[in-house]
């Protein structure tokens, strides 16, 4: 197994982009610690990264890219959804959600099953590791406040403010 990262500039900021093999592992913003996204894939799949670019981090970049310029509604990247059977089935909620809409995070613990599990839905979105991709970002308070986003509040609006316009 191959753990490759690329970083990209985006109109938000520095961007870590990794992949394992064939499928794009990690979108995340790079913060302070520019290596967290890296180490967290390391960590997760067991396996030493190394800089570089591949076929699938080519494919990704090209999508955020015409996804910043409004280019485009839907990613077809190859995509890895490495967590708990609880995380991923909370990450394929997100998936369902359309570009340009937003829902609630009471929503999405009722598409879940499960309306009380508002709190671990909320902590399983700010473990999404593609950023973007899973749109995380589509999901707001009750109240229609902008909470919780792991890349940042204003990035949160930025890109809400991206796909509503």
């Amino acid at each position: 197994m191959d753990l490759t990262y690329v970083y990209m500039d985006s109109p938000l900021g520095q961007m870590v982009l990794c992949a394992l093999d064939d499928r794009v592992c990690a979108v995340d913003f790079v913060e302070e610690d520019a290596l967290f996204a890296i180490k967290r894939m390391e960590k997760c799949h067991q396996v030493i990264a190394k800089a570089g670019n591949n076929a699938v981090l080519s494919q990704v970049m090209g999508e955020l890219e015409e996804y910043f310029q409004q280019k485009r509604t839907i990613f077809t990247v190859p995509m890895l959804l490495s967590g708990t059977p609880f995380q991923q089935r909370v990450w394929q909620i997100l998936l369902e959600i359309p570009y340009g809409q937003t829902i609630s995070y009471k929503t999405e613990a009722l598409r879940y099953g499960n309306e009380r599990a508002i709190r671990a839905i909320a902590s399983a979105n700010g473990k999404n590791p593609l950023s973007i991709l899973v749109p995380c970002h589509r999901v707001i308070g009750s109240n229609g406040a902008l909470v919780g986003y792991a890349g940042g509040l204003h990035r949160k609006a930025a890109l809400l403010t991206l796909e509503q316009s």
